[in-house]
């Protein structure tokens, strides 16, 4: 009788632990999935992203003809163009003229998919994710064509200011009022600090193509953001500026392109954005 009683009570235990095991992997997996997707996918556009970085400048189509091996222009067959796979597959090198490819091709393949998946995971599969998405995508491109070449199209960047005041204002929190305000901020402060400087050197020493960036970005993140973004992307291009002066022992006197650091600052806020705000009032004790 004993035995028959501790039976009956474990069995309906151990019964009920397995069920809930099984139903928290089974909750837990489409999360995994979900990931997995958004960084897949990021993975793709970043292969687009490498072509919008080639071919704007270039003011080539994005569409024809289809991609081929900047070395012997031979078209990339479609299972070789898959991102990061076909690089790691091929070992890095054209199948046609055995020609090294920039490894940077699935960095930034890399890169555009854990900006996607970060995004995901900071603001779940909303409206503001994809908004913040296109967002960071596209000063991905912005940042290494003006690596490159040091310009910011305007095709990138003059249509983006509308856009993104509209995707901010009907797809994040932020109402019409601050997206303006960090249209006009963005675009204003730079546009004065280059006057600025005209007048005091009498050399160009900021170019519009910055100017422009960043009134995109203020209409994307707010005034809020163009105060972080000029803060933090000052902070870092100096820091990497005398890191290169003292590395090269070269002069002052060389062109450094502002809009990856206004694009680093930008993507910085977004993530964030806040925690280092709250942190900095902290540890200054000024109060909020």
């Amino acid at each position: 009788m004993c035995d028959f009683t501790l039976k009956s009570l474990i069995k309906p235990i151990s019964t009920t632990n397995h069920c809930n095991e099984r139903n928290q992997n089974m909750t837990e997996m489409p999360e995994f999935f979900i990931r997995l997707t958004f960084f897949v996918y990021g993975l793709c556009i970043g292969s687009f992203m490498n072509v919008c970085i080639y071919r704007i400048p270039a003011k080539e189509s994005l569409i024809r003809p289809r991609s081929s091996c900047p070395n012997c222009g031979v078209p990339i067959k479609f299972y070789d163009n898959i991102p990061v796979i076909s690089f790691l597959f091929l070992l890095g090198k054209c199948r046609s003229c055995k020609k090294s490819i920039s490894i940077r091709y699935p960095l930034v393949e890399l890169f555009t998919g854990l900006l996607w998946l970060l995004c995901y995971m900071k603001f779940g599969f909303t409206g503001e994710c994809i908004t913040l998405i296109i967002f960071l995508s596209t000063l991905v491109v912005i940042t290494f064509i003006d690596m490159d070449h040091r310009i910011i199209p305007d095709i990138i960047s003059l249509p983006g200011i509308p856009l993104f005041f509209l995707l901010s204002v009907y797809f994040t929190t932020m109402g019409w009022k601050e997206s303006l305000f960090g249209i006009l901020l963005g675009g204003g402060s730079l546009l004065i600090v280059a006057e600025g400087y005209y007048l005091i050197t009498k050399n160009e020493g900021m170019g519009g193509g910055d100017i422009k960036l960043l009134a995109m970005i203020g209409a994307m993140i707010g005034w809020k953001g163009v105060f972080f973004t000029i803060f933090a992307s000052s902070a870092i291009g100096t820091l990497i500026g005398l890191i290169v002066i003292i590395s090269t022992k070269n002069t002052l006197k060389f062109a450094v392109p502002f809009g990856p650091f206004l694009s680093l600052g930008a993507a910085i806020y977004v993530f964030m954005g806040d925690e280092i705000i709250r942190w900095y009032y902290g540890f200054s004790g000024i109060p909020l």
